[in-house]
């Protein structure tokens, strides 16, 4: 597995609201384990309103259960960022927050070039590959990169999901609760 692939959650985890449905960015895997960033989980409150000395209404998303009270980011600044840690070539995560808060105040982030999180998805050593194996995720290639961030989260494992074909074009257009089906 690579940095930079996406999961999508297959019905396996249909039971699991926190992965239910969701669209994961792989950020960093080791021998030792991996961790992701959900993308499509918007949360109803935003950066300023959980940021001291913030103004500006980036959205916030639920980035996983691990660490929910810690804040997360990915951009496609670079290096731009000071200790911005690479994920591809063009999606980078972290970096020096008290940078990235100045150029908050300034005016000079945009929102399609930086996503917040709220918490990242872990999985320990050989865990994930495990639910590889039990096709609670399939794994895809991020094919959009830095577009992955402008991404409209709505509909997104939906898209995912159908472009996978077969049985997942099926699941793609279930409702969200099966027992309204």
């Amino acid at each position: 597995m690579k940095e930079g692939k996406l999961l999508i959650a297959t019905p396996v985890v249909l039971g699991d609201p926190n992965f239910h449905r969701a669209v994961v960015l792989i950020a960093d895997h080791k021998p030792s384990g991996s961790l992701g960033f959900i993308l499509n989980k918007r949360l109803e409150y935003t950066l300023n309103e959980v940021m001291e000395g913030i103004d500006s209404k980036f959205p916030l998303y639920f980035g996983g259960p691990v660490d929910p009270d810690s804040l997360f980011y990915i951009h496609t600044y670079g290096t731009d960022i000071p200790k911005s840690i690479p994920i591809t070539n063009n999606v980078f995560w972290n970096g020096d927050f008290d940078f990235i808060s100045e150029r908050i105040r300034s005016g000079e982030l945009s929102s399609d070039r930086i996503r917040f999180f709220l918490g990242y998805s872990g999985w320990g050593e050989g865990q994930l590959e495990e639910e590889l194996i039990q096709k609670s995720w399939e794994l895809i290639d991020n094919n959009l990169q830095s577009e992955l961030i402008k991404k409209p989260v709505k509909s997104m494992w939906q898209e995912y999901m159908t472009s996978l074909g077969g049985k997942y074009v099926l699941w793609s257009n279930a409702p969200e609760n099966p027992r309204f089906n």
